[in-house]
């Protein structure tokens, strides 16, 4: 048992799990220079690649964590080129359906990506996402534990004591923080310990995970993709099957998704059951198939509507729990993480107060309600397509076969189905390529000041289209400028950990201000003009359009890259209002 009466182990931060999230903010934690401490309590790290879509909001954060960081994600995931065409069928080998140019692959996306962000979207399996974040993190100082078990917590107004469990010796063992990270997926004890209200439900339906090896180049290699949906009436519970046969590495390994009925007993998946239904989807039996794990698993429909507890923080799974549709899950995990160390950080060090941290439940909260019901809705909007093939109509497999096969006739019935798959397909770009949920994220709190400045509108579809703004609490849009021989995202020279102070000719009272305010502050606050002969040349332009401001205004931006304030020009005191709205932000 352990000693209650003295901790062995202190720590400013202590981190449980080591998932993207955990492990993201232990690598964040660290380069900031916080003293932090991640357990896992498996030996090692993801031995399934699960989570793997990675979106441009994540891979700037892993370019704001160092450029070494992006590049080596972008050695081991597949590119997006590769990712593109999302192809429904009655088997690999079989007659294809249809397909969608998806994640960011049809042309005008790929035009909206390029603009948006400096970074690529890829396909990273988590067994290599990982890995690099738990890397970086320990290489920057963070402090780990593998084998090691949480139990419970208790906090006070000092600190959190956690009691935990080494798993190879049973000893127990207490953890002195003075905050504690639940990062422990969505069965998390931290956040139910913690007491954090959800909404939603657990365990709406139920799914398989068969990963094998097998060389499918000959049936996927001239479309590729992510995602290969295979539609086989009669062949699940209920009469309509489908199955997703998902590549994990290009094109030997996949991941299948299999459903099953969550009401009946949870299938025993042996390797004859695997490899038959792997042979079924593919719709070749004589391909040679190395059955390398299986799983079953739920889906679930659950969100925290409160995601702290004083000074126990919760992120990833443990506040979001819902399926894979959209591929927001790790992505989302490791933005909470980005949204959450900077003010860890600031407080730990004494520059900011403690009512900085209110902010990351505002902000982040909204977040997982809506990636939850964004992820859910995906799944109901594959309905259209099954209406279109004639799949609702009868629970006959034979008449459901024969329902598909009637888009192929001539005459008018078989027209109007072939347009309606067409639109239930297009349909499916909110799930494939909803590029708006990844990067429209605008922050409502107190570590925000529009000075009551009105919103913008979205003048498109906010799940589809990226719309940049420097309105607080947005993304800083991301433009390239240019320093001599460098080529500089504006990202690039924001974030790090500091505030970044943006402004133009005429605003040189900002650079004054800054740098009186942050030595006032004992904070950072990097501060660079854009423009004619200054720190950065807007050679195309771009940020004169993106920044909404006069060129002596200024823009201030957080260490997470959303905006915090913005003047519309030099103020008449310009060290004063920027001590108003630091002070503000910061809760000083």
């Amino acid at each position: 048992m352990p000693d209650n009466t003295q901790p062995e182990i202190t720590t400013d931060v202590m981190i449980v799990g080591t998932g993207p999230a955990g492990s993201a903010t232990a690598a964040l934690l660290a380069s900031y220079g916080v003293d932090c401490l991640v357990i896992n309590r498996y030996r090692w790290l993801a031995n399934t690649p699960r989570a793997h879509i990675t979106n441009q909001r994540t891979m700037e954060v892993l370019r704001d964590l160092g450029p070494e960081v992006e590049a080596e994600a972008m050695m081991h995931a597949t590119p997006q080129h590769l990712m593109g065409n999302n192809v429904f069928c009655a088997s690999l080998a079989g007659e294809e359906l249809g397909r969608m140019l998806s994640w960011g692959n049809a042309p005008h996306s790929k035009a909206e990506h390029l603009l948006s962000s400096p970074c690529e979207m890829n396909d990273l399996p988590q067994t290599f996402m990982e890995p690099i974040l738990f890397k970086t993190a320990c290489s920057r100082g963070a402090q780990a534990r593998m084998s090691t078990e949480y139990l419970s917590h208790v906090q006070d107004a000092e600190g959190v004591t956690t009691t935990c469990r080494d798993r190879l010796s049973g000893r127990e063992f207490q953890v002195r923080s003075k905050y504690l990270v639940g990062a422990d997926g969505g069965r998390s004890l931290v956040a139910e310990h913690a007491g954090l209200p959800f909404e939603g439900k657990m365990g709406v339906g139920g799914s398989m995970n068969i990963i094998f090896k097998a060389d499918l180049s000959k049936y996927v290699a001239h479309r590729p993709s992510v995602l290969y949906w295979v539609v086989q009436p009669g062949a699940d519970v209920g009469g309509i099957g489908m199955g997703l046969v998902r590549m994990v590495r290009p094109w030997n390994e996949w991941l299948i998704v299999w459903g099953y009925d969550i009401d009946g007993p949870e299938p025993v998946v042996d390797e004859a059951f695997a490899t038959k239904v792997a042979h079924d989807l593919i719709g070749d039996d004589t391909i040679p198939i190395e059955i390398t794990s299986v799983s079953t698993w739920t889906v679930n429909d659950m969100y925290a509507t409160k995601v702290m507890n004083g000074r126990v923080f919760c992120m990833g799974d443990a506040i979001h729990r819902h399926p894979p549709s959209n591929g927001l899950g790790s992505n989302t995990s490791i933005q909470d993480g980005f949204n959450l160390a900077w003010k860890l950080a600031m407080v730990l060090k004494g520059q900011a107060g403690p009512a900085l941290l209110d902010s990351y439940d505002a902000e982040r909260a909204p977040v997982a309600k809506q990636i939850v019901k964004r992820a859910n809705r995906s799944i109901e909007e594959f309905g259209p397509i099954f209406q279109a093939l004639g799949l609702l109509e009868t629970k006959d497999p034979v008449e459901m076969q024969a329902n598909m096969d009637k888009r192929a006739d001539s005459g008018p019935d078989a027209e109007a189905q072939r347009a309606a798959l067409r639109e239930a397909i297009a349909a499916k770009v909110y799930e494939f390529d909803c590029h708006g949920v990844e990067m429209n994220q605008r922050y409502r709190s107190g570590a925000v000041t529009t000075d009551d400045a009105p919103e913008p509108a979205f003048a498109d579809d906010p799940e589809l289209h990226d719309q940049p703004t420097t309105y607080p609490g947005a993304r800083v849009p991301h433009v390239w400028l240019y320093r001599g021989a460098q080529t500089l995202s504006t990202l690039d020279v924001t974030g790090k950990g500091r505030f970044t102070l943006l402004t133009g000719i005429g605003g040189e009272g900002w650079l004054e201000a800054a740098a009186r305010v942050g030595e006032a502050l004992g904070i950072e606050i990097a501060a660079c003009r854009i423009g004619p002969r200054c720190d950065f040349e807007d050679h195309l332009g771009a940020w004169a359009r993106a920044r909404e401001v006069r060129d002596s205004g200024c823009v201030l931006v957080r260490p997470d890259q959303h905006v915090a304030w913005r003047s519309e020009t030099i103020a008449a005191d310009p060290a004063a209002e920027l001590t108003r709205v630091l002070t503000t932000i910061l809760a000083r």
